[in-house]
């Protein structure tokens, strides 16, 4: 305990102010890569092991959601490919599938405008404490790192009043990380289904959108959306604890606008 009180006295409050106040750390964050460029080299799809990179003409796109972070685009093309920056941003989590390909499509704005207001509807009654059921579905282990953080005193979602908790009827979010195992799709959605209205489903990371890099597998549904409806989807491989707690925040409606289209 002394320990801890002498710890405290030199290192002072490390909690961030986030949301209240910028954090440097979030903002500098390396993200999914993005395209900073054109090219009509049709090899340039061979670069990413997921197959997020498609080139239409000399149109190059990035599914954030298949990214898993791993390099190749931009250590080989770097001038057509770059990492994004920033944990919470408004590119940090999106409310609809389509919103995660960049540069955006330029139809998704409508989606993500009906995805944003159906959401902030559902979710009008949490406001104050809300409570959370993490479900491990195929994960490799890495988010729950960074959902584990959460916990200390760096980040403290408590602060925020948000609580995570072993049962599913006493939960308000449902966040899955994982590939969506099979063996894993029967529990998942009887977590979801023990859970009261109004509830909302996080997908957080690239595996749990896409199925990463077991998407094909036989073993995997490739990503969590064919077990349970998705609302919030947060990138990366894994994200940051300020990606998955800006997600959770865009979730209850804390964070005012939010989700990826926001400009």
């Amino acid at each position: 305990m002394s320990l801890w009180v002498l710890r405290g006295l030199r290192d002072g409050v490390v909690t961030t102010g986030w949301p209240s106040r910028p954090d440097g750390y979030a903002d500098c964050w390396r993200g999914p890569a993005t395209v900073r460029g054109s090219s009509a080299d049709p090899v340039l799809a061979a670069l990413c092991p997921t197959g997020a990179i498609s080139v239409t003409g000399a149109a190059v796109r990035v599914d954030q959601g298949r990214c898993i972070l791993c390099g190749r685009c931009v250590a080989r093309r770097p001038d057509v490919f770059a990492w994004s920056q920033g944990a919470t941003g408004p590119g940090a989590a999106a409310l609809a599938r389509e919103a995660l390909v960049v540069p955006e499509l330029p139809e998704t704005g409508a989606a993500i405008a009906q995805a944003r207001a159906r959401l902030a509807e559902r979710t009008a009654a949490l406001r104050r404490s809300v409570h959370v059921r993490h479900v491990d579905a195929g994960s490799d282990g890495s988010e729950e790192w960074e959902i584990q953080a959460l916990l200390g005193p760096v980040y403290d979602v408590h602060r925020l009043g948000i609580f995570f908790t072993a049962s599913p009827r006493h939960a308000d979010v449902l966040l899955v990380t994982g590939a969506g195992a099979r063996g894993m799709a029967g529990p998942l959605r009887a977590t979801y289904d023990a859970m009261p209205d109004p509830r909302v489903v996080i997908a957080c990371g690239t595996d749990a959108i896409s199925g990463g890099l077991l998407a094909g597998s036989a073993a995997t549904t490739g990503g969590v959306a064919a077990t349970v409806p998705v609302d919030v989807l947060v990138a990366g491989s894994p994200p940051s604890p300020f990606g998955i707690l800006n997600a959770l925040l865009i979730a209850v409606g804390k964070l005012a606008g939010g989700g990826k289209g926001k400009r």
